[in-house]
């Protein structure tokens, strides 16, 4: 129980944690200044939705998102939903894809590089499967927590950055809803897609509270170390960066490399979702369909990393506030019966 807990707790953490988000960008976007009562309302948010998702997923022993997607808000509103899931994944891929580039061009790597490299990568993950993808996940996440947690603690403690010191205020505190909001979007998509293999309640609990604890402590001292560079981040498309200007070259070589792997993982699981849902209709393997999927998301790379987490990801985080009340709420509508 506790081995598989961990299993699915490191993939929902790598779904959550792309280059948006480890790079800051993504937080910075929606907390920043005044959030701390932000970030505590959003782990437990998380932790919440992450367990129905988790539970009816298993309940259903699910393959993909739809039948999950008809369960939760009902076979209306779900067909609206199934699109705008879809369209989110190909935009995460897209956003994690442009990250890789992104990331590529701190070491004077051309960025079409980055992006080429990332794409045949997933493409050969694919191959192995689902479950290369889950152990891809339980291999590499301990290492980017381990890795982002050593850098924030570091620049806490030299910079003397006060981690309480933001509490007089909590003006920001709705940002909570439409963060946790975007965030479940592929969440539901990538538990859709394994529900099957979960087994127990146990494991239930022990990825959701898990996943929900640990986003919401990185969420927290990440967003403390933005502030107290706040000045500095309109230099660098990634937020990292500028903290990582304070330390020798080899921290920042390690942390791209980290970076990347989150980057990776991220594009993983969105692709997963694509290509679980695509399944139902072509009868084809996993990496071709993840192939001809990335062909057509390549060109839309163009926009670049920053511009596009600023316009998309603020967007899909409103428009998927219904889903979230829905998760909420679904204790109380007694989620056991099929909704219309």
């Amino acid at each position: 129980m506790w081995k598989a807990g961990f299993k699915w707790m490191f993939l929902i953490i790598g779904t959550a944690i792309g280059a948006g988000y480890a790079s800051g960008r993504e937080l910075w976007q929606f907390f920043g200044y005044e959030s701390g009562l932000a970030i505590a309302l959003f782990a437990l948010l998380f932790t919440f939705c992450c367990a129905v998702i988790m539970n009816q997923s298993r309940n259903m022993k699910t393959t993909d998102y739809q039948p999950l997607l008809n369960k939760i808000i009902g076979r209306r509103l779900a067909k609206v939903y199934d699109l705008l899931i879809f369209l989110y994944l190909g935009t995460i891929t897209i956003v994690m894809i442009a990250g890789s580039g992104a990331t590529g061009q701190a070491f004077n790597i051309p960025y079409w590089w980055g992006v080429g490299f990332l794409a045949v990568v997933l493409v050969l993950l694919f191959a192995k499967g689902i479950n290369g993808i889950v152990a891809l996940n339980s291999l590499l996440l301990p290492l980017l927590i381990g890795g982002l947690l050593y850098v924030l603690f570091l620049f806490t403690g030299d910079q003397g950055v006060s981690l309480f010191a933001d509490w007089k205020k909590q003006d920001n505190w709705a940002a909570a809803f439409p963060f946790t909001a975007l965030n479940i979007l592929p969440l539901l998509a990538v538990l859709g897609a394994v529900g099957k293999e979960i087994k127990t309640k146990g494991e239930v609990l022990i990825a959701s509270i898990g996943s929900g604890l640990i986003l919401g402590f990185i969420s927290y001292i990440y967003n403390a170390g933005l502030i107290e560079i706040a000045d500095e981040m309109l230099l660098y498309e990634i937020p990292l960066f500028a903290i990582l200007q304070h330390y020798p070259s080899y921290m920042l070589m390690i942390m791209s490399i980290l970076l990347w792997f989150a980057i990776f993982t991220t594009a993983a699981s969105g692709i997963l979702g694509i290509v679980s849902r695509l399944q139902s209709y072509f009868r084809k393997p996993m990496w071709f369909i993840a192939a001809i999927a990335l062909l057509l998301m390549l060109p839309l790379t163009a926009f670049g990393f920053s511009s596009l987490v600023k316009y998309t990801y603020p967007v899909y985080g409103i428009i998927n506030l219904y889903m979230l009340t829905r998760l909420i709420l679904y204790p109380i509508w007694k989620g056991d019966k099929q909704v219309d």
